[in-house]
């Protein structure tokens, strides 16, 4: 088997134009945070913000649960909130959820029920206008979050090769007060100048990955040794998660991967090249293909 690591001067700039935004981003707004959704993308996101602020993270992280993540998904994430310190919020939609309007329990169809536990979930949870949990470090178990402050720049896992509508994302993408994008409005971005100042009110996503690539993200893994959820491995069934969602609408791939260097070294095989990386996420076909309408509301 070849070395899996490439070149470090890419990895190495990479890292440089992720960390420069994460600092950029922590000097320019107040009231910031980072989602974590406890993929392999805002897992390297949030091992870079350690690297940027020399070992800890001094922003909230935020997690939007579905209560349909693979119950491994929230052990691991749980696990690394106690181990490296961070401050985990929690938001959810309840009402929808003790409402049943949900899939597949529900009579809702999956873009509706992602409508619901995603969109209008985080929305309502940066906003502060719902209820907010908080991770107690000292206990590990999750209280009301007392601080209903709404987050005005949150920094997102987003790849542009990953899905096409992340593609038109901007790295500091501007929303409107109520978290809709409009695609037509994004600010132009030219070599590392960055527009990084906003009217008052408007809310930022900001996007330290724009131009990393999967394989870069695995390559990134192996270089750093980060720890990974054990679900993107194949253990013995000849499949394993290239995407990890909600467990209902979250297929496996076809895979003989067991760890890191074969994720790699079956990307640069070219095996995936005509297959998108989230064709597993039933969503996203009954979107028509893409999450662009999701986006527009607010979506990750």
């Amino acid at each position: 088997m070849s070395d899996p690591d490439p070149p470090a001067d890419h990895l190495d700039q990479l890292e440089a134009r992720s960390v420069h935004i994460l600092r950029e981003a922590y000097a320019g707004f107040r009231q910031l945070c980072m989602l974590w959704s406890i993929g392999k993308d805002s897992t390297v996101l949030l091992w870079l913000a350690r690297k940027a602020f020399f070992g800890h993270v001094p922003i909230p992280l935020v997690h939007i649960d579905t209560s349909y993540k693979i119950p491994e998904m929230i052990a691991y994430r749980d696990r690394l909130a106690m181990q490296w310190k961070l401050t985990m919020i929690v938001g959810q939609n309840t009402a929808a959820l003790e409402a049943k309007r949900t899939f597949p329990e529900g009579a809702v169809d999956r873009i509706t029920c992602c409508g619901l536990l995603k969109t209008e979930a985080l929305k309502n949870t940066l906003s502060g206008e719902w209820p907010r949990r908080r991770l107690n470090l000292a206990t590990g178990h999750y209280e009301i979050d007392r601080n209903t402050d709404p987050f005005t720049g949150v920094i997102v896992g987003a790849r542009a090769d990953e899905e096409g509508s992340r593609s038109k994302e901007r790295y500091f993408s501007p929303r409107t007060t109520g978290n809709s994008w409009d695609i037509g409005e994004q600010p132009p971005e030219f070599w590392n100048q960055y527009k990084t100042e906003f009217a008052p009110g408007t809310h930022v996503r900001i996007h330290p990955l724009l131009d990393w690539t999967e394989l870069n993200i695995w390559e990134y893994i192996h270089r750093e040794q980060i720890p990974t959820v054990s679900l993107y491995y194949n253990h013995g069934d000849g499949k394993r998660y290239r995407s990890l969602g909600c467990g209902p609408c979250t297929q496996c791939v076809e895979s003989e991967a067991r760890d890191v260097p074969e994720i790699i070294e079956e990307l640069k095989s070219g095996k995936f090249r005509n297959i998108a990386e989230r064709s597993g996420r039933a969503q996203d076909k009954d979107d028509g293909g893409g999450l662009e309408t999701l986006r527009r509301d607010g979506y990750m």
